[in-house]
């Protein structure tokens, strides 16, 4: 199946005020059963993510019951990005579409990509690390055969780059297609107090 791409883009200059997110510190016991990969699945981060937070343990193939994990906290900013997930699913509601379920290792990939414009200092689909937002996915093992992705910075709250996405027709197209079914939110914030956000959507294999 040929795979449907689409990318909208946009920006806004506002006033930047800092809203911070605080998690307590996760630790997981190891018990019989478990591997890296189980832990990273059931927090909902990156094997990667696991293994750099844990450099006591050389071989991530080798854990052993009692063994304490740390956790890393992959969306510190997660109580902005659920919001976006719930008001996606109140616009699709409103033209009777159904609601796109949550992926959270698209919500990994939009983290990633939003932490990845602050850090190489861009505003674009096209990562100068990852490539297009769809190799970006590919690379992070997620199969689709239809994605979009939406990015903004500068608006302030969830409702604010909701309100600018749908104010634009290429944005709110994405928003409300009926080719996805899943969403990743990814939020994260430059030293300034600026927010970026980014929505993956996909239609998976």
């Amino acid at each position: 199946m040929k795979k449907l791409k689409i990318l909208s883009l946009l920006f806004a200059f506002a006033f930047i005020f800092s809203i911070a997110a605080y998690a307590a510190p996760k630790v997981h016991t190891v018990a019989a059963g478990d591997t890296m990969w189980k832990i990273a699945v059931r927090y909902e981060v990156g094997l990667s993510e696991l293994a750099k937070a844990n450099p006591q343990i050389k071989n991530t193939a080798l854990i052993y019951p009692g063994q304490k994990i740390d956790i890393p906290d992959a969306a510190p900013l997660q109580n902005l990005e659920d919001e976006v997930f719930k008001l996606v699913n109140n616009e699709r509601a409103k033209q009777g579409l159904p609601a796109l379920t949550y992926n959270w290792q698209a919500a990994r990939v939009a983290r990633i990509k939003s932490e990845d414009m602050i850090q190489n200092n861009y505003f674009a689909h096209e990562s100068p690390v990852y490539g297009s937002p769809f190799k970006m996915m590919e690379s992070f093992g997620i199969k689709f055969s239809a994605a979009a992705e939406n990015i903004a910075y500068g608006q302030r709250t969830p409702q604010e780059v909701m309100n600018s996405w749908m104010n634009s027709p290429g944005h709110r197209a994405n928003i409300l297609s009926r080719n996805v079914t899943q969403i990743g939110v990814g939020c994260a914030k430059k030293a300034n107090g600026t927010l970026y956000w980014t929505q993956e959507f996909l239609k998976p294999i």
